[in-house]
C-alpha cells in the first residue's frame, strides 16, 4: 500500500466530511516517485473547540509511524465544517520548493 493510501485510511479515524492527502514530492528536490512530501486538507467536526495546534497533534498521533520514517514534511489545513464553509471550500497554494527549477 502506498505512503498516500496509508495516510488517507488513517484519517478516517477523524470522520472527516471532506479531506485531500495530495503528494508534493515532484515539487521537491526528492528522486521521482517519491511519497515524502504531503499537504493534507482534512475537515472535521471533531476539530470543533480545538486550537490549531492541538488539531496538528491529533494528526501527528494518527500518522506517528509515518512521520517517524518515510514522510519528511507535511502541509496541514485542518478545519471545522464551519471554518471550510467560511472559506469557499478552499486552502491555501502551497510555494514552490527553492530547490526544483532554482
Amino acid at each position: 500500500m502506498s505512503i498516500q493510501a496509508i495516510i488517507e485510511e488513517k484519517l478516517q479515524a477523524l470522520e472527516p466530511t471532506h479531506w485531500t492527502v495530495e503528494n508534493e514530492s515532484h515539487r521537491h528536490a526528492v528522486p521521482a516517485n517519491s511519497e515524502t512530501h504531503f499537504k493534507v486538507t482534512v475537515v472535521s467536526a471533531q476539530f470543533q473547540g480545538l486550537m490549531p495546534v492541538k488539531r496538528h497533534q491529533r494528526i501527528y498521533a494518527l500518522l506517528a509511524d509515518e512521520l517517524a520514517g518515510p514522510v519528511h514534511a507535511l502541509a496541514l489545513h485542518l478545519y471545522t465544517p464551519e471554518e471550510w464553509a467560511a472559506r469557499s471550500e478552499s486552502r491555501p497554494d502551497s510555494p514552490d520548493c527553492r530547490g526544483v527549477g532554482a
